[in-house]
Protein backbone atom coordinates (compact mmCIF):
# COMPACT_ATOMS: atom_id res chain seq x y z
CA UNK A 1 0.00 0.00 0.00
CA UNK A 2 2.21 2.72 -0.91
CA UNK A 3 1.62 6.01 0.45
CA UNK A 4 2.63 9.79 -0.73
CA UNK A 5 1.96 13.27 -0.57
CA UNK A 6 -1.45 14.24 -2.03
CA UNK A 7 0.61 16.48 -4.68
CA UNK A 8 2.45 13.83 -6.01
CA UNK A 9 -0.57 11.73 -5.87
CA UNK A 10 -2.58 14.38 -8.22
CA UNK A 11 -0.58 17.88 -8.94
CA UNK A 12 -3.74 19.52 -9.80
CA UNK A 13 -5.17 18.43 -6.71
CA UNK A 14 -6.76 21.97 -5.70
CA UNK A 15 -9.01 21.67 -8.52
CA UNK A 16 -10.06 17.93 -8.40
CA UNK A 17 -11.09 18.63 -4.26
CA UNK A 18 -14.08 20.87 -3.45
CA UNK A 19 -13.24 23.14 -0.21
CA UNK A 20 -10.39 24.98 1.29
CA UNK A 21 -7.01 23.64 0.82
CA UNK A 22 -6.20 21.84 4.14
CA UNK A 23 -2.69 22.96 3.75
CA UNK A 24 -2.12 25.56 6.40
CA UNK A 25 -5.32 24.84 8.52
CA UNK A 26 -4.46 25.21 12.12
CA UNK A 27 -4.97 22.50 14.20
CA UNK A 28 -6.96 22.40 17.65
CA UNK A 29 -7.86 19.91 20.30
CA UNK A 30 -11.50 19.28 19.76
CA UNK A 31 -13.94 21.16 21.52
CA UNK A 32 -11.45 23.84 22.78
CA UNK A 33 -9.81 26.88 21.14
CA UNK A 34 -6.49 25.18 22.24
CA UNK A 35 -3.94 25.18 19.10
CA UNK A 36 -1.20 22.74 18.86
CA UNK A 37 0.24 23.12 15.38
CA UNK A 38 -0.55 23.48 11.24
CA UNK A 39 -1.33 21.08 8.79
CA UNK A 40 1.85 21.00 6.34
CA UNK A 41 0.71 18.63 4.04
CA UNK A 42 -1.80 15.41 3.40
CA UNK A 43 -0.88 11.95 2.15
CA UNK A 44 -2.68 9.27 0.18
CA UNK A 45 -3.07 5.88 -0.59
CA UNK A 46 -2.70 4.30 -4.28
CA UNK A 47 -6.99 4.83 -4.59
CA UNK A 48 -6.00 8.71 -3.46
CA UNK A 49 -8.20 8.26 0.31
CA UNK A 50 -6.59 10.37 2.78
CA UNK A 51 -4.47 8.51 5.23
CA UNK A 52 -2.43 10.76 7.19
CA UNK A 53 -2.38 14.52 7.87
CA UNK A 54 1.65 15.69 8.30
CA UNK A 55 1.06 18.02 11.36
CA UNK A 56 4.05 20.65 12.30
CA UNK A 57 2.81 20.22 16.26
CA UNK A 58 4.92 23.17 16.97
CA UNK A 59 2.70 24.75 19.55
CA UNK A 60 3.14 21.74 22.07
CA UNK A 61 6.78 20.77 20.90
CA UNK A 62 8.67 22.93 18.58
CA UNK A 63 10.02 21.44 15.13
CA UNK A 64 8.38 18.50 15.68
CA UNK A 65 6.12 16.71 12.71
CA UNK A 66 3.80 13.93 13.17
CA UNK A 67 1.12 11.72 11.11
CA UNK A 68 -2.08 12.83 12.06
CA UNK A 69 -4.42 9.80 10.80
CA UNK A 70 -7.44 10.91 9.17
CA UNK A 71 -10.23 9.15 11.27
CA UNK A 72 -8.56 11.60 14.59
CA UNK A 73 -9.42 14.42 12.25
CA UNK A 74 -12.28 16.74 11.99
CA UNK A 75 -11.72 19.16 9.78
CA UNK A 76 -14.12 22.51 9.80
CA UNK A 77 -14.24 24.13 7.06
CA UNK A 78 -15.60 27.19 7.55
CA UNK A 79 -13.50 28.28 10.48
CA UNK A 80 -10.71 26.84 8.89
CA UNK A 81 -9.56 24.64 11.27
CA UNK A 82 -8.81 21.01 11.94
CA UNK A 83 -9.79 19.32 15.05
CA UNK A 84 -8.16 16.49 16.85
CA UNK A 85 -9.97 13.50 18.90
CA UNK A 86 -8.40 12.15 21.66
CA UNK A 87 -5.39 12.63 21.60
CA UNK A 88 -3.05 14.36 24.49
CA UNK A 89 0.43 15.94 24.74
CA UNK A 90 1.79 13.02 26.27
CA UNK A 91 0.68 10.92 23.06
CA UNK A 92 2.38 13.31 20.68
CA UNK A 93 5.88 13.45 22.31
CA UNK A 94 5.92 9.29 21.80
CA UNK A 95 5.16 9.22 18.51
CA UNK A 96 7.62 9.22 15.91
CA UNK A 97 9.07 12.10 14.52
CA UNK A 98 7.97 12.36 10.47
CA UNK A 99 11.06 14.01 8.16
CA UNK A 100 10.86 14.56 4.64
CA UNK A 101 13.07 11.58 3.87
CA UNK A 102 11.30 9.71 6.19
CA UNK A 103 9.92 6.45 4.18
CA UNK A 104 6.21 5.62 4.51
CA UNK A 105 6.12 1.89 4.96
CA UNK A 106 4.80 -0.62 6.89
CA UNK A 107 7.06 -0.63 9.86
CA UNK A 108 7.26 3.62 10.28
CA UNK A 109 3.30 3.23 9.90
CA UNK A 110 3.31 0.53 12.53
CA UNK A 111 5.16 2.82 15.18
CA UNK A 112 2.60 5.65 13.91
CA UNK A 113 -0.28 3.29 15.03
CA UNK A 114 1.01 2.19 18.08
CA UNK A 115 1.08 5.86 19.56
CA UNK A 116 -2.73 6.32 18.48
CA UNK A 117 -4.29 2.97 19.26
CA UNK A 118 -6.86 2.77 21.84
CA UNK A 119 -6.25 0.13 24.91
CA UNK A 120 -6.75 -3.38 24.15
CA UNK A 121 -10.17 -3.61 26.10
CA UNK A 122 -11.74 -0.64 24.11
CA UNK A 123 -10.06 -2.49 20.95
CA UNK A 124 -11.25 -5.76 22.00
CA UNK A 125 -15.01 -3.89 22.07
CA UNK A 126 -14.32 -2.30 18.66
CA UNK A 127 -12.73 -4.97 16.69
CA UNK A 128 -14.13 -7.74 18.03
CA UNK A 129 -12.69 -10.59 20.81
CA UNK A 130 -8.61 -11.13 20.40
CA UNK A 131 -9.18 -15.22 21.01
CA UNK A 132 -8.69 -16.24 17.54
CA UNK A 133 -8.28 -13.22 15.26
CA UNK A 134 -4.28 -13.51 14.32
CA UNK A 135 -2.19 -10.12 14.24
CA UNK A 136 -2.33 -8.51 10.79
CA UNK A 137 0.99 -8.50 8.91
CA UNK A 138 2.39 -6.05 6.10
CA UNK A 139 0.96 -8.71 4.14
CA UNK A 140 -2.40 -8.69 5.12
CA UNK A 141 -3.09 -5.88 6.34
CA UNK A 142 -5.82 -3.05 5.84
CA UNK A 143 -6.76 0.14 7.13
CA UNK A 144 -9.87 -1.79 7.87
CA UNK A 145 -8.37 -3.25 11.16
CA UNK A 146 -7.88 0.32 12.30
CA UNK A 147 -11.04 2.02 11.55
CA UNK A 148 -11.04 4.24 14.27
CA UNK A 149 -7.96 5.49 12.91
CA UNK A 150 -8.93 5.82 9.35
CA UNK A 151 -12.84 5.99 8.67
CA UNK A 152 -13.36 9.59 9.27
CA UNK A 153 -17.30 7.88 10.18
CA UNK A 154 -16.01 5.51 12.42
CA UNK A 155 -16.95 7.70 15.86
CA UNK A 156 -20.88 8.09 16.81
CA UNK A 157 -20.52 11.49 18.16
CA UNK A 158 -21.23 13.79 14.68
CA UNK A 159 -21.93 17.01 15.09
CA UNK A 160 -24.17 19.24 12.93
CA UNK A 161 -24.02 23.02 12.48
CA UNK A 162 -27.68 24.35 11.62
CA UNK A 163 -27.92 27.80 10.19
CA UNK A 164 -30.31 30.44 9.67
CA UNK A 165 -30.74 33.41 8.23
CA UNK A 166 -32.09 36.48 9.85
CA UNK A 167 -32.56 40.37 8.42
CA UNK A 168 -30.84 43.15 9.90
CA UNK A 169 -31.87 46.63 9.65
CA UNK A 170 -29.53 49.51 9.40
CA UNK A 171 -29.77 52.92 8.79
CA UNK A 172 -27.48 55.09 6.05
CA UNK A 173 -27.80 59.07 5.75
CA UNK A 174 -26.83 60.14 2.27
CA UNK A 175 -27.61 63.50 0.67
CA UNK A 176 -30.95 63.53 -0.80
CA UNK A 177 -30.63 67.05 -2.68
CA UNK A 178 -30.39 70.41 -1.79
CA UNK A 179 -31.33 73.58 -2.00
CA UNK A 180 -29.61 76.88 -2.58
CA UNK A 181 -31.25 79.92 -0.95
CA UNK A 182 -30.27 83.45 -2.32
CA UNK A 183 -31.14 86.90 -3.16
CA UNK A 184 -31.84 88.77 -7.04
CA UNK A 185 -33.25 92.34 -7.91
CA UNK A 186 -36.15 92.74 -9.54
CA UNK A 187 -36.69 96.25 -11.83
CA UNK A 188 -40.16 98.33 -12.17
CA UNK A 189 -41.42 101.42 -13.22
CA UNK A 190 -42.96 103.06 -10.58
CA UNK A 191 -45.36 105.97 -10.89
CA UNK A 192 -46.41 108.11 -7.95
CA UNK A 193 -48.53 111.60 -8.32
CA UNK A 194 -47.80 114.48 -6.38
CA UNK A 195 -50.13 117.88 -6.61
CA UNK A 196 -47.77 121.23 -6.98
CA UNK A 197 -48.88 124.89 -6.41
CA UNK A 198 -48.17 127.59 -8.77
CA UNK A 199 -48.85 131.38 -8.38
CA UNK A 200 -49.39 133.52 -11.15
CA UNK A 201 -50.12 137.19 -11.40
CA UNK A 202 -54.15 138.10 -12.83
CA UNK A 203 -54.50 141.86 -13.47
CA UNK A 204 -57.92 142.76 -13.28
CA UNK A 205 -59.51 146.09 -15.09
CA UNK A 206 -63.04 146.49 -12.61
CA UNK A 207 -65.62 149.52 -13.11
CA UNK A 208 -66.42 151.40 -10.42
CA UNK A 209 -69.45 153.76 -9.97
CA UNK A 210 -66.72 156.81 -10.20
CA UNK A 211 -65.35 155.94 -13.34
CA UNK A 212 -65.63 158.96 -15.34
CA UNK A 213 -66.04 161.39 -12.90
CA UNK A 214 -63.84 164.52 -13.45
CA UNK A 215 -61.34 165.27 -10.45
CA UNK A 216 -59.54 168.37 -9.41
CA UNK A 217 -55.80 168.90 -10.74
CA UNK A 218 -54.43 168.85 -7.25
CA UNK A 219 -55.72 165.30 -6.55
CA UNK A 220 -54.17 164.16 -9.73
CA UNK A 221 -50.47 162.36 -9.30
CA UNK A 222 -49.23 161.11 -12.12
CA UNK A 223 -46.07 160.23 -11.60
CA UNK A 224 -43.30 158.22 -13.51
CA UNK A 225 -41.58 154.93 -12.98
CA UNK A 226 -43.51 153.41 -10.02
CA UNK A 227 -43.00 149.57 -9.68
CA UNK A 228 -44.98 147.06 -7.75
CA UNK A 229 -43.03 143.89 -6.72
CA UNK A 230 -45.00 140.87 -6.45
CA UNK A 231 -43.25 137.59 -5.47
CA UNK A 232 -44.72 134.49 -7.50
CA UNK A 233 -44.22 131.24 -5.94
CA UNK A 234 -44.68 127.47 -7.10
CA UNK A 235 -43.85 124.02 -5.58
CA UNK A 236 -41.59 121.52 -7.27
CA UNK A 237 -42.49 117.99 -7.47
CA UNK A 238 -39.16 116.45 -5.03
CA UNK A 239 -39.24 112.31 -6.15
CA UNK A 240 -36.91 110.12 -5.41
CA UNK A 241 -35.88 106.54 -3.50
CA UNK A 242 -35.49 105.24 -0.75
CA UNK A 243 -34.96 101.12 0.86
CA UNK A 244 -36.82 99.92 3.75
CA UNK A 245 -37.55 96.26 4.71
CA UNK A 246 -39.95 94.75 2.98
CA UNK A 247 -40.15 91.28 4.41
CA UNK A 248 -37.94 88.66 6.70
CA UNK A 249 -37.73 85.30 5.74
CA UNK A 250 -35.79 82.53 8.03
CA UNK A 251 -34.84 79.44 6.49
CA UNK A 252 -34.26 76.09 8.85
CA UNK A 253 -34.61 72.37 8.51
CA UNK A 254 -37.05 70.10 10.06
CA UNK A 255 -36.90 66.15 9.75
CA UNK A 256 -40.14 64.21 8.51
CA UNK A 257 -39.96 60.61 10.33
CA UNK A 258 -41.45 57.67 8.73
CA UNK A 259 -41.53 53.44 8.83
CA UNK A 260 -39.80 51.81 5.64
CA UNK A 261 -40.40 48.23 5.66
CA UNK A 262 -38.95 45.82 3.58
CA UNK A 263 -39.12 41.79 2.75
CA UNK A 264 -36.58 39.40 2.41
CA UNK A 265 -36.52 35.51 1.76
CA UNK A 266 -34.51 34.14 4.14
CA UNK A 267 -33.45 30.69 4.77
CA UNK A 268 -33.26 28.16 8.11
CA UNK A 269 -31.76 24.86 7.88
CA UNK A 270 -34.01 22.19 9.89
CA UNK A 271 -32.34 18.59 10.58
CA UNK A 272 -33.65 15.65 8.62
CA UNK A 273 -33.32 12.07 10.64
CA UNK A 274 -34.18 9.35 8.82
CA UNK A 275 -34.52 6.93 11.98
CA UNK A 276 -35.85 3.49 9.67
CA UNK A 277 -38.43 3.00 12.31
CA UNK A 278 -35.82 3.03 14.61
CA UNK A 279 -36.56 4.67 18.13
CA UNK A 280 -34.18 7.68 19.03
CA UNK A 281 -34.29 10.17 21.65
CA UNK A 282 -33.48 13.63 21.53
CA UNK A 283 -31.70 15.57 23.91
CA UNK A 284 -30.98 19.35 24.21
CA UNK A 285 -27.86 20.81 25.47
CA UNK A 286 -28.64 23.85 27.80
CA UNK A 287 -24.73 24.49 28.03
Amino acid sequence: MPLQKISEFDADYHNTIEGNDIKGMGVYVQGTDEKIGTVNDAVVDDQGAFRYLIVDIGFWIFGKKVLLPVGKSRIDSTANRVYVVGITREQAENLPEYQEHTTLDYNYEEQVRGGYRTPSVESSAALGSTVGRTTPSSDNYTYAHDADLYDVNAHEDRTFKLYQERLVANKQRRKSGEVAISKHVETETARVAVPVEKERVVIERVTSQDTGKVVSAEATDFGEGEVAHIDLYEEVADIHKEAFLREEVRVQKVVDKETVEGQETIRREELDVNTDGTRIENKTDRG
